[in-house]
């Protein structure tokens, strides 16, 4: 499978800059991939109710972002004083390591780090390198608990705004879910940008229950394919975290044979990365899963999926392609959406495979 077989043209002004407002009057493609993948509707989100019946499972992420974008100077020579011409630089957060105060980052430019550079962000704000992987990443040491560098991270650093998205003033609450709870992110599960307070209690007279599972959002996710070949590409661990009474009320909905709806590419990592462990079958998990999923994977637990529309040859788009099961069917449903325009990417519109 070749990397370039999932590419499609997206003119630059398709790719959203602020989320709509109101969250839920965003656009909504309605796919119905068991209709011989002929069905495409279109509606507005708030609309996505009447597609949901009573016993509907809706699972979501509730990883909550940080502000993971740092920006500080790099300390150098005897007593690691300032350099004289203070070499300015950018280190992103990706996520913690098993070990105290140990963070695995990106920065830039790179080239001027070594083991035992020291960068100061702020006043009592500080990290020494530890080395450089293979991978490009670095590893970094802080003096403090991981909770006390996300703290300081919120104080001193900035939203994580991905790098298309060229206004950079958007306040932390704009890049969040309104269910986002358990902090650890450095980008956000966007496809639960749609959802209101009020188009979830919607839902919920219904008779659609709801559960979450949580994975930090990191590099895994969002690292472009550099390999020719899909299958030469390797994901980037993240962590993930699904307790005993969500898998439980999981479990249930399969058994029970009710549709289990997965908000955003996120959820459906984590769901069939844990099912991977266990025969199909979801038990309490808290650790890594470096799940990647192309077409001619088999689900396991997701039976309708609620997502935004990727970028070109990456990770997600190759997700939604095995999910709906036709690489071909996936690629004109984007055509389509860019020729009655479509807002793309995190802050653009949503997609319902059903």
């Amino acid at each position: 499978m070749l990397t370039k077989d999932f590419d499609y043209h997206l003119p630059m002004e398709r790719i959203a800059q602020k989320p709509i407002e109101p969250r839920d009057q965003s656009n909504l493609m309605l796919i119905n991939k068991h209709s011989g993948f002929g069905r495409i509707k279109h509606k507005k989100f708030v609309d996505i109710v009447d597609e949901f019946k009573k016993g509907d499972l809706i699972v979501w992420n509730s990883s909550k972002v940080f502000k993971a974008r740092l920006f500080g100077e790099l300390l150098s020579g005897e007593g690691q004083q300032l350099m004289d011409h203070k070499k300015k630089i950018e280190v992103f957060l990706v996520r913690p390591m098993e070990n105290k105060g140990v963070w695995k980052v990106l920065a830039r430019p790179g080239k001027h780090v070594s083991s035992g550079t020291k960068v100061r962000f702020a006043p009592g704000f500080e990290c020494v390198v530890m080395a450089k992987e293979v991978d490009g990443t670095i590893l970094v040491q802080f003096g403090y608990s991981d909770d006390e560098v996300k703290a300081k991270a919120n104080k001193f650093g900035k939203v994580p705004i991905p790098p298309y998205v060229k206004d950079e003033v958007h306040e932390l609450e704009i890049y969040q879910t309104i269910y986002a709870d358990k902090e650890g992110s450095v980008a956000a599960p966007t496809a639960g940008f749609h959802f209101t307070p009020e188009l979830i209690e919607k839902i919920k007279a219904k008779g659609v229950e709801f559960a979450e599972v949580t994975l930090h959002v990191g590099l895994g996710t969002f690292l472009p394919i550099k390999s020719e070949r899909v299958e030469d590409h390797t994901m980037h661990s993240e962590q993930v975290e699904l307790t005993q009474i969500n898998a439980d009320k999981i479990n249930k909905a399969k058994e029970e044979g009710r549709r289990v709806i997965a908000v955003g590419t996120t959820t459906v990592r984590t769901l069939e990365g844990i099912a991977k462990l266990k025969s199909s079958k979801l038990i309490p998990y808290m650790g890594d899963i470096n799940i990647f999923i192309k077409p001619g994977f088999k689900f396991e637990i997701v039976d309708a999926l609620i997502t935004n529309f990727h970028l070109p040859k990456s990770t997600l788009l190759m997700l939604v392609s095995a999910f709906l099961g036709n690489r071909k069917f996936m690629l004109k449903c984007y055509k389509v959406a860019v020729k009655k325009k479509y807002r793309f990417y995190s802050f653009g519109d949503a997609m319902f495979i059903k």
